[in-house]
């Protein structure tokens, strides 16, 4: 197995967004972010897929996931038919290592007549005293569309600085 770079997109300054398009295979697609940090505290890093290069911004996102925190017990969430779906784990923050690192695994992005979904792995510091998560999880755009890509923003403010980067599996 090995990786082949499709994009790749590093936040210097701050941005509200950062897309990240080129899925044009039926292959499995892997996308890497690291060091992701926001430009205003507590808040959380959301995604969705793109279709043309564009938001796809309907209600038609499920996802699952385990959150396992080095400060408490571990908790589950889930939520269906929603605008956005998660890659992050809590909410960070404008600290040192109060950052998103993640590997995303997307699959069927490119079939038109399949959903498009991916798995998550996530390690989070959140904006709390940058304490540790462990997140993983799933999601799927319950639509049957050929999607290329994701974009990522957070939910209040810009993406101050990190790293995106999209990967075919070959």
């Amino acid at each position: 197995m090995g990786l082949v770079q499709v994009a790749t997109n590093t936040v210097t300054s701050a941005v509200a967004s950062v897309t990240l398009t080129g899925i044009d295979s039926d292959d499995v697609y892997m996308v890497t972010y690291n060091n992701i940090a926001p430009s205003t505290d507590a808040t959380q890093l959301q995604m969705r897929v793109t279709v043309s290069g564009s938001p796809d911004t309907s209600s038609n996102y499920d996802r699952a996931s385990k959150s396992m925190k080095a400060f408490t017990t571990f908790s589950n969430s889930s939520a269906t038919n929603e605008n956005l779906t998660y890659p992050s784990a809590a909410q960070t923050g404008t600290g040192t290592s109060e950052t998103n690192n993640g590997i995303l695994y997307l699959y069927n992005f490119n079939s038109s007549s399949e959903y498009s979904f991916g798995t998550v792995e996530v390690a989070t510091g959140d904006y709390a005293s940058a304490r540790l998560y462990g997140w993983a999880g799933g999601f799927v755009n319950t639509v049957s569309q050929s999607c290329d890509g994701l974009q990522f923003f957070q939910n209040s403010g810009n993406i101050a600085s990190g790293t995106f980067t999209l990967y075919r599996v070959v």
